[in-house]
């Protein structure tokens, strides 16, 4: 019975010095995400909007984006922007970390507004045109507000997917949770509890990410309207 609870209180402290470990590399994971998704962002709204709109040339060039860029794993991506790019204009790994991310999911938000917009119907655009608003005019203040609505749940699913994917920043050496662990590994060997403890915290940080996202969502859900990630 001793025996037992001494390996209890053995298997606590080592799950808690690894927590002490890995704490710090928590707010590295946070900032990758929340840099790497406001790339993403400003990408795939671009990128959706001018596959929309009526310009051969840009939205040919931005549907190719998004063919290629889906078809590339997001490792060989990161990989290729660290170390080949990194190479000839000495890309930093926190900046190689986020226009991975950004880059790879900025093409499936692009997808993901172009059918927002598309989800709003053309009288509304006819609409806005007969009340003498320009083209642009239309798409800034009454297309893009509500693709923005109606897109935020798949939106927001994809920021929690990156939140999963910057771990794999990992092998660029970045500091950020998963790195840590592997750090802690390799000194201890301790498999199970850094894995254990790695899986708690981005279970943590994507439980909180989801709340907020589910307040977003009744906050800007428009009836009538959806698309699905």
């Amino acid at each position: 019975m001793n025996d037992a609870l001494a390996w209890i209180a053995d298997q606590l402290a080592l799950l808690a010095d690894i927590l002490i470990y890995l704490l710090p590399a928590v707010p590295v994971t946070i900032e990758v995400t929340f840099l790497s998704f406001a790339l993403a962002l400003a990408i795939g709204v671009i990128a959706g909007t001018i596959r929309v709109a009526k310009l051969r040339f840009f939205s040919s060039a931005a549907r190719v984006y998004v063919d290629v860029i889906r078809g590339v794993p997001l490792l060989v991506l990161i990989f290729f922007i660290y170390f080949g790019l990194g190479g000839i204009l000495n890309i930093g790994r926190m900046t190689a970390g986020v226009i991975s991310l950004g880059v790879c999911y900025g093409a499936y938000i692009a997808e993901i507004f172009r059918a927002g917009i598309l989800a709003i119907p053309k009288g509304q655009f006819e609409a806005a045109l007969a009340l003498g608003m320009t083209r642009q005019q239309t798409f800034r203040h009454v297309i893009i507000p509500q693709a923005f609505r109606i897109a935020i749940p798949p939106i927001a699913n994809e920021f929690i997917a990156c939140l999963k994917d910057s771990s794999l920043v990992s092998v660029i050496a970045m500091r950020e949770i998963t790195r840590a662990g592997r750090e802690y590994f390799s000194r201890t060997f301790a498999d199970f509890q850094v894995w254990l403890v790695v899986a708690i915290l981005y279970l943590v940080l994507t439980i909180t990410l989801a709340k907020v996202v589910s307040i977003m969502e009744r906050k800007f859900k428009m009836r009538g309207y959806g698309v699905s990630s």
